[in-house]
């Protein structure tokens, strides 16, 4: 299965997110990881013992980096210090491209620290777009954007979440990190079919893919990261690499985080729906 034009890296294989609790165990055992996906936040910062272990794991691992408080559908413009220090980290672990949420969170500098949803509307699409390009272009390194978990929906919206995530990567010409777990949240949560939004995108634009656990409460789907991948998640997972070919692919835990070995392992059960999807391109 070949490339797509935002996936040059299908050797990438499968990674898992660099956590305080797997340190000690990383750093003694140097455990055969394909690529480690940081936080950007926790790193960017002058120096002292976060940068001390990151030059440690650079020594032998790869690192993508991943953030959560760009922010790209807020009004606000780009903040020149948060782009400065993440292009000075970018440089530093040599990431082959970054990612963040598709969504807002903060308005005229005050940060709310959520991942909040958007209305899907032509100018919201724009206005995020131009922010993409600006950090794309400053940060000179490939964007991919992350569809996120909702709870809510806007009445203003003008088309569908995946009509609306084509529109923002269409017109800022960037990538998409592909959060098979979110969909199927999102799903859920609002009563949409997950596989017609895995099947009415641009495939050709997906860099990379997300999957994790999420929990469900009587009457909502909420995104956890705090246990293994459900099945009907891996199937969704499945059907997205038919389509967006082999990708580089995370398994995100992020509470009550067991074992290295434990979260390494659940990661590469993706290899699986991977050999599969190839058998199925013959």
């Amino acid at each position: 299965m070949p490339a797509n034009r935002f996936n040059g890296q299908t050797s990438y294989g499968i990674g898992i997110g660099l956590r305080v609790p797997h340190y000690s165990h990383i750093l003694s055992k140097k455990p055969v990881v394909d690529w480690f996906e940081i936080i950007s936040e926790n790193f960017m910062v002058e120096g002292g013992r976060p940068l001390a272990l990151l030059d440690q794991i650079l020594e032998q691992y790869r690192v993508v980096q991943h953030g959560v408080s760009m922010y790209f559908g807020s009004a606000d413009r780009p903040d020149r210090t948060h782009l400065r220090r993440l292009k000075g980290l970018a440089r530093r672990t040599k990431t082959p491209w970054l990612s963040d949420h598709l969504c807002w969170g903060s308005v005229d500098g005050t940060y709310t620290h959520d991942l909040l949803p958007m209305p899907y509307t032509f100018a919201a699409a724009r206005r995020t777009a131009e922010k993409i390009r600006q950090v794309r272009d400053y940060v000179e390194v490939p964007v991919c954007v992350e569809n996120v978990s909702s709870y809510v929906e806007f009445h203003a919206s003008e088309m569908t979440e995946w009509e609306f995530l084509t529109e923002v990567v269409e017109l800022a010409d960037c990538g998409i990190l592909l959060d098979v777990n979110n969909i199927y949240v999102s799903s859920k949560n609002h009563g949409f079919d997950p596989y017609d939004y895995v099947n009415n995108i641009p495939h050709h634009r997906v860099g990379q893919m997300h999957v994790a656990g999420h929990t469900k409460f009587e009457k909502y789907i909420l995104d956890t990261h705090d246990h293994p991948v459900l099945d009907p998640v891996w199937k969704l997972y499945a059907h997205a690499t038919r389509l967006c070919g082999v990708t580089a692919t995370l398994l995100e835990w992020d509470d009550k985080i067991p074992s290295f070995d434990e979260v390494h392992n659940e990661a590469l059960k993706a290899n699986e729906f991977i050999d599969g999807a190839k058998r199925a391109a013959v």
